[in-house]
């Protein structure tokens, strides 16, 4: 049944074919697949004097007039009666055809929502059913499925077809892939059972239930769909510890002497990870570990760590960052560390001269260069590494699996693969970790630095923007230095944020005495470098930016962050702009200016902000606020393109699937089936995972 074109279905010709593609219908199990949205309730017809307003129903009586009036548009007007009180239908668009059929006498059986008119009761555009005398008004036996809809295929269409894909089920059963004693343990019916069940259910079912997706049924479904996803994300793991990698087991009189060389102490949670990652370079098997870490938790230099291991075992190492800022700001610091261990560190952007750009490339190519930092230009033709052992990628949230899969291909060859360290400064939830990441192993660095401070939060509306600008005054006349962040660089008459460049001439002018810099995304990098540079060295005291500084800008002296229109960012990007300050030994503040009014979402988030620096707890509102889909970036994961579960909903089902997954034989089985499923439609009912295509 599952390579059964929709084709083979009464009344799919090429045309309807093509359109149901674009419901993601190809085959005519797809349709058992396609579930209904919510549910309408068609089983008893309800006299017309008991309805209610607001309610959607059933009803028929007997046409008493129909007439066509002109209320500021054309409107055609049916009254019709049961007996116990009378009902309007109102339709803006009909033909002379449509109005005929309503005779006074007609029977008339319609479907709509009940609102209350100038005359009464009436239902606009409902659906209807003229009615001979001789028969009654049909009434479904079950409740009536309303599906995910395409422009050129109506609701009664679909149910005709999920009906013939019904039958077809019932003589052709799909293949039950959850075993027995899961199935029985859980209390879940068989895959036919739920199928039919959901397309058809019987008048006496829990629609709140169904429309909450809480029904035993589709949390069966949602059970296969994340089992599916999570199997095929550890057989990606399992098959990466079938290839070989160089196994980096020297480099540890040269990584400890790095490390009593800083000029501070490792955290506790750093040393624990950094004792991960070691463990994991010394095998022969590919290292794939995903360290996450909040806001200036210490990342980069544990991820300097595991570079000097690899480059002391005399192979190369690549670090990617998605933007040109944070990758030169990474390059910095490692050649701040790593130059006078004899090691230099190549640079290779987009936007670097041709010269340089050469000049970088042959050191890549010969191997002079150990340590490669730069942005997606790694990844692209013509960049050949000489013996690429290590690969990190920060922010990797930011890049698609494929980015990251091109960028690890630079290092297949005749050692094996590459490791792959990937880090975000992103906390993410446990619940998308574990549904996300199946194939990763992962670390958290879970404490900050000592003398970390914490951030004072407040939100302010931006009618109080004179006292804004001086405490900005206050703050540099102490010594300290300032952000002042706006989320646009032209005005825009939708969102109405204020340009950047007009907030730092405003603020020049208003602050006379104060020193203030402008960078922006528009700007080519040297300029951009250039001003973070003179922010770093203190020579500009305010620096008006667009979110560019979200990432990787690193100077302990600034201690104040200004956001203006903060209502109109997330979570996750307002937290990482905050943690530009709260660098240094200063009390540090973060001032959300919004306009108001906010509305209930955008009230929440400055109120989580307020309340918490936990990076942690933020990620987990932001998840409840913006869904998965969001959080992860949908270029990153397939998981977003689950049909039925629902990450957020259904996180309960997370350790029951990897508890009651198939044993190892089942798995052996078994997999195939979730394989082939999974590739094709993840497990029959998604789009193929993005892990699964790399």
């Amino acid at each position: 049944m599952a390579a059964t074109p929709l084709t083979d279905l009464k009344g799919v010709g090429p045309a309807l074919a093509k359109k149901l593609e674009k419901l993601g219908l190809f085959v005519v199990e797809d349709l058992l697949f396609l579930l209904p949205l919510r549910y309408e309730d068609r089983t008893q017809l309800i006299r017309i004097g008991s309805l209610v307003a607001g309610t959607r129903c059933l009803a028929a009586g007997e046409v008493l007039l129909a007439e066509v009036a002109y209320r500021g548009r054309r409107n055609l007007l049916v009254r019709i009666s049961d007996g116990s009180g009378q009902l309007t239908l109102r339709f803006f668009h009909f033909s002379r055809q449509q109005q005929a059929q309503f005779q006074p006498g007609v029977h008339v059986s319609c479907f709509g929502e009940v609102r209350r008119g100038s005359s009464g009761f009436e239902m606009i555009h409902p659906e209807y059913r003229i009615l001979r005398e001789s028969h009654a008004t049909a009434m479904s036996d079950s409740l009536t499925p309303i599906y995910p809809a395409t422009e050129g295929v109506q609701q009664g269409r679909l149910r005709n077809l999920t009906d013939q894909a019904l039958r077809l089920m019932q003589r052709s059963p799909p293949v039950e892939l959850l075993p027995e004693n899961i199935r029985q343990e859980l209390g879940m019916p068989s895959l036919a059972d739920a199928i039919r069940y959901l397309h058809r259910p019987p008048p006496d079912a829990d629609v709140e239930q169904m429309t909450e997706g809480r029904h035993p049924c589709q949390q069966r479904l949602a059970f296969e769909e994340l089992l599916a996803h999570y199997l095929s994300l550890r057989n990606l793991r399992a098959m990466a510890e079938t290839d070989a990698a160089i196994a980096l087991r020297g480099g540890q009189r040269q990584v400890d002497a790095f490390i009593g060389g800083l000029p501070f102490d490792l955290t506790a949670a750093q040393a624990r990870v950094v004792d991960e990652i070691l463990g994991d370079l010394r095998n022969p098997h590919p290292m794939m570990r995903l360290v996450q870490g909040d806001v200036g938790s210490g990342k980069t230099v544990v991820a300097a760590i595991a570079c000097l291991k690899a480059i002391a075992c005399g192979v190369q190492v690549a670090i990617m960052a998605p933007t040109e800022i944070l990758a030169e700001q990474h390059w910095r610091n490692f050649c701040a560390w790593f130059q006078p261990l004899g090691i230099e560190p190549a640079w290779l952007s987009g936007s670097q001269k041709a010269s340089a750009r050469r000049q970088a490339l042959e050191a890549i190519a010969d191997g002079s260069a150990g340590l490669v930092v730069g942005t997606h230009a790694l990844f692209q033709e013509g960049v050949e590494f000489k013996r690429l052992a290590l690969v990190v990628i920060d922010e990797q949230h930011r890049f698609g699996v494929h980015q990251r899969m091109a960028l690890r291909d630079k290092g297949v060859g005749s050692d094996g693969h590459p490791h792959q360290l990937v880090m975000t400064a992103t906390p993410i939830p446990r619940t998308l970790a574990m549904a996300a990441y199946a194939d990763l192993d992962t670390s958290v660095i879970d404490e900050l630095p000592p003398g970390r401070q914490p951030v004072t939060t407040i939100a302010v509306p931006d009618t109080r923007r004179g006292e804004i600008v001086e405490r900005v005054r206050s703050a540099v006349a102490a010594g300290q230095q300032a952000y002042w962040v706006c989320p646009l660089i032209e005005e825009s008459d939708v969102l109405q944020c204020q340009a950047a460049e007009e907030t730092a001439a405003a603020l020049a002018a208003s602050l006379p005495d104060v020193s203030v810099g402008l960078v922006h995304g528009r700007m080519k990098a040297p300029e951009k470098q250039a001003v973070m540079d003179r922010f770093k060295a203190g020579e500009i005291q305010l620096l008006v930016a667009t979110t560019v500084i979200e990432v990787g800008v690193d100077v302990p002296n600034a201690s104040l962050m200004i956001i203006e229109n903060s209502e109109r960012m997330g979570l996750a990007q307002l937290h990482q702009l905050r943690g530009r300050v709260g660098r240094g030994s200063a009390d540090s503040s973060c001032v959300l200016m919004y306009e108001p009014p906010l509305n209930n979402s955008a009230e929440r988030r400055l109120r989580v902000l307020r309340e918490t620096n936990d990076g942690f707890r933020i990620a987990e509102e932001d998840l409840h606020l913006r869904g998965p889909g969001e959080v992860l970036g949908t270029r990153q994961t397939g998981v977003m393109q689950m049909r039925v579960a629902d990450l957020m909903r259904d996180r309960g089902m997370l350790p029951e699937v990897k508890l009651k997954k198939p044993t190892a034989e089942e798995f052996k089985d078994r997999f195939l089936h979730y394989l082939r499923y999974t590739c094709g439609l993840e497990l029959r009912h998604a789009r193929p995972a993005d892990h699964l295509i790399a």
